[in-house]
């Protein structure tokens, strides 16, 4: 069985304490360092931690014994003994993560090294609370069913990630709207005790999304950056310190609200202009099923006319947004992903830098502008890591929320 480690609160990531009985903050910040930079010697841990070898080996070590690291490769051609870097393990602990979406649900089983072991998926024209527990709690029972007792005393929670204010979110009439509204009551944890006795981690979606990519994508690269995920609905995150900040009520990194004007001049917000739902209606206008955007595998060939023109319109909104996050923050990066093929991620991204060198940034430093790795399946493996996270990384901003 593994540890479960008791949140600590801390100054400074990089600081290290060799006394008794700090065994979880010196776990965590091992795990953190190798969650960031996925392959270090134990030397360089040492370095970077600040403790001394004999105890970084021991720690090490015990780590190794649970299945959170395992040691790779020999690096050799260099002077002196080969390197042996340390990775993260796979057996460690697993987690299952959960996306409520507009049209869709994804329920996944997640290592510590952040690989999907299995998923599963439910469609819907409207998530109504029965039908989402049902699937959480039949998808969780055949999850769990295909590991061993090992395995099963090895997961360390469900997190599942939901849109802001789910409940204002639809157009339904009579009593399936006041069935829908009740999601404003709905308190998750309680839900899942019913059927799970696994602790339960709620997020928003957007903040998942940029928890998957800090994690397990390009998080590593910088120290501080804001995030943007594309579904149905624009959302965002924000990154400072290392470490995805959440914010005082777990709605910080709300770039959909950003406020943005419309081609008359009046006042929209970015979840108006830049989400894929416009893209959506462009089909339905053409005659064409939306569904298309939706199916796995993703495959958007026949819609270049569309997804062109969506493309020049979102990448324009998104170059003014960059600049206005980057007055508030001085983010070194912006970071994009979504719900669409790489390949359309790709001319996204290039197309917003195009457009950022033409914008006014008098008093501002441009950021980078980067493309996200982790992809459509961003929510659900940012949900399942927030139970990883909460329970064996340390959390640098956590005394920014406490107040």
């Amino acid at each position: 069985m593994f540890v479960r480690m008791d949140h600590v609160s801390i100054k400074e990531r990089s600081a290290g304490v060799n006394q008794r009985g700090v065994r979880d903050h010196n776990e965590r910040l091992i795990l953190s360092i190798l969650f960031r930079h996925r392959a270090v010697s134990a030397a360089e841990i040492a370095r970077r931690t600040g403790l001394s070898r004999p105890t970084v080996s021991t720690i090490l070590r015990r780590l190794e014994d649970d299945g959170f690291v395992q040691r790779g490769e020999p690096v050799k051609g260099k002077v002196g003994k080969p390197s042996i870097p340390i990775e993260l393990g796979s057996e460690g602990a697993l987690s299952v993560g959960m996306n409520l979406g507009r049209k869709s649900a994804d329920l996944l089983l997640l290592d510590f090294a952040g690989n999907v072991r299995q998923q599963l998926r439910t469609t819907y024209d409207y998530p109504m609370p029965d039908a989402i527990f049902e699937f959480l709690k039949d998808g969780l029972e055949t999850l769990l069913s295909g590991l061993t007792a090992k395995q099963q005393g090895r997961v360390c929670g469900i997190g599942i990630g939901r849109p802001f204010e789910l409940w204002k979110w639809h157009d339904l009439t009579g009593p399936a709207a006041e069935e829908f509204q009740s999601w404003q009551d709905v308190d998750f944890a309680t839900e899942v005790a019913c059927f799970s006795d696994l602790p339960v981690f709620v997020v928003n979606d957007a903040t998942a999304a940029c928890q998957a990519e800090h994690m397990f994508g390009r998080g590593k690269d910088f120290r501080d950056y804001a995030y943007f995920f594309i579904g149905s609905f624009i959302g965002g995150g924000v990154a400072m310190n290392g470490t995805v900040f959440e914010g005082n009520r777990g709605n910080a990194g709300a770039l959909g609200s950003m406020r943005t004007t419309g081609p008359l001049g009046e006042s929209l917000q970015l979840i108006d202009t830049a989400s894929l739902h416009l893209l959506e209606a462009r089909l339905v206008e053409a005659g064409i099923g939306p569904e298309i955007l939706w199916r796995k595998p993703q495959d958007w060939s026949g819609l270049e006319r569309y997804v062109e023109a969506w493309i020049g319109t979102t990448a324009q909104e998104l170059a003014k947004a960059s600049l206005s996050i980057c007055s508030v923050i001085d983010f070194e990066a912006i970071i994009i992903d979504g719900a669409f093929p790489v390949a359309v991620r790709e001319e996204l991204v290039e197309r917003v830098r195009r457009y950022l060198a033409n914008q006014d940034k008098r008093g501002l430093i441009s950021p980078q502008i980067e493309a996200g790795v982790v992809g459509e399946n961003a929510r659900s493996i940012g949900a399942a890591g927030g139970p990883i996270f909460t329970q064996f990384l340390l959390d640098t901003n956590a005394g920014l929320a406490a107040f």
